[in-house]
């Protein structure tokens, strides 16, 4: 039974986990410009996340080492550095605009500015991060950003059109308005959503925290396979729902409340308070994973003392790490720029980096001496291969498309 609970727990927790600021800003955006023209590309990013998430677990599991420790020792100091760079600065890019999603969040519920709420937002993460258990850390912040289910429950509640919906999504074309360069931009932007470093990164190095071995592999593989999947599902529906309050009326979202407004449409207050909760848990999630992600990255590749299981003062400078760049979120967010603008920009700039993340963990999955009997099989490298080549053509097209659409506007 205790068995059967922690994969229940996981899979729920993965549901919840999956969805951050990335994924509600581009969905909604795009849901509001495109309909469901775009549902086919976060099947493709929930299957790229599932595969890569999957083989980072699986190397943290079964060589039981740091992801960057095994990079460097595997790839050389050039390689991992770059690998470095690259993960870390998307990282920051992504935490501030995961504190600055906390700040819009908790503005909506109090109508108090957000420049208010952001060094709360902050010292909240590093507080929780200094004080709380890494298993508790993971599952209160997941099973609350569960409630996010609520768009699904709106979608139902507006009573849309559903062979419009469905048309949309099975018959994806582009309007004349939007032109096919904005369309591509968007498809890159939503890949990246769904595809950032980030995830696996915390997902890989929680193994190492809560020592994973290679009869952790089945639950892991579930709670992946699992709940990354609805965690898609409840993104589809996100965009649906800007489909149908914006579409018709040729609104683009812009703001967080926008995206809100069909859940208190459909729900009243009650409905548009559990969503605000559900926004708050997921950023904090998010925002905690980024902030461990930034220490986990650099503490392994410097081979520095790091991890939860270690009392901050036995792993300092991994600690020190994280505090430097919640400060760095912080004062970029106090400049008064828009959390919204740096969302989309960060799930851009994810896609562009995938391949310095993706292509490491692809070899070292494929290396016996790492994983013994454990390596990739055909099917998963096939599968891997056809990724790679996705991942490197989104890398390579994102910035010219940022320049040719002005980031999609």
């Amino acid at each position: 039974m205790k068995k059967i609970l922690g994969v229940a727990l996981g899979i729920l927790t993965a549901i919840g986990g999956f969805l951050d600021i990335g994924d509600l800003v581009t969905n909604a955006v795009v849901g509001s410009r495109f309909g469901l023209s775009l549902a086919w590309v976060v099947v493709v990013g929930v299957v790229g996340i599932c595969l890569f998430a999957q083989m980072s677990g699986k190397v943290a599991a079964v060589s039981g080492r740091a992801t960057f420790e095994i990079i460097r020792e595997r790839l050389g100091a050039r390689a991992a550095g770059a690998n470095l760079g690259a993960s870390f600065l998307i990282n920051l890019l992504t935490l501030t605009a995961e504190v600055g999603g906390i700040a819009l969040a908790l503005q909506l519920a109090s109508s108090v500015e957000p420049r208010l709420w952001i060094p709360v937002a902050g010292l909240a993460v590093w507080l929780v991060i200094w004080r709380t258990r890494f298993s508790i850390m993971e599952n209160v912040t997941g099973l609350v950003g569960l409630t996010l289910i609520v768009f699904a429950v709106a979608l139902f509640l507006l009573g849309p059109d559903w062979s419009t919906l469905a048309d949309q999504a099975l018959h994806p074309r582009v309007s004349a308005q939007e032109g096919l360069a904005s369309y591509w931009y968007y498809a890159i932007a939503l890949f990246g959503a769904a595809m950032t470093p980030y995830e696996v990164f915390f997902f890989s190095s929680g193994a190492v925290e809560e020592r994973w071995t290679i009869k952790d592999l089945s639950q892991s593989r579930l709670n992946v396979l699992v709940g990354f999947p609805f965690g898609g599902v409840l993104s589809v529906a996100i965009a649906a729902c800007a489909a149908v309050v914006f579409l018709p009326k040729g609104v683009e979202v812009s703001s967080l409340s926008q995206i809100v407004l069909p859940v208190a449409l459909a729900g009243g207050k009650l409905a548009l308070a559990v969503v605000i909760v559900g926004i708050v848990a997921a950023t904090f999630g998010a925002a905690l994973e980024t902030s461990l992600s930034s220490g986990y990255t650099l503490a392994q590749f410097m081979g520095w003392s790091w991890g939860k299981f270690r009392r901050p003062a036995r792993a300092a400078r991994f600690h020190l790490t994280m505090i430097i760049c919640l400060v760095v979120a912080v004062g970029v967010l106090m400049t008064s720029v828009n959390p919204i603008a740096v969302t989309e920009y960060s799930v851009v700039f994810s896609a562009v980096a995938l391949p310095l993340t993706y292509l490491p963990i692809l070899v070292v999955a494929n290396d016996p001496e790492y994983m013994g009997e454990h390596v990739n099989g055909r099917l998963t490298n096939a599968f891997a291969l056809v990724y790679l080549v996705i991942i490197v053509v989104a890398s390579v097209a994102a910035i010219p498309l940022m320049i040719v659409t002005g980031a999609g506007s």
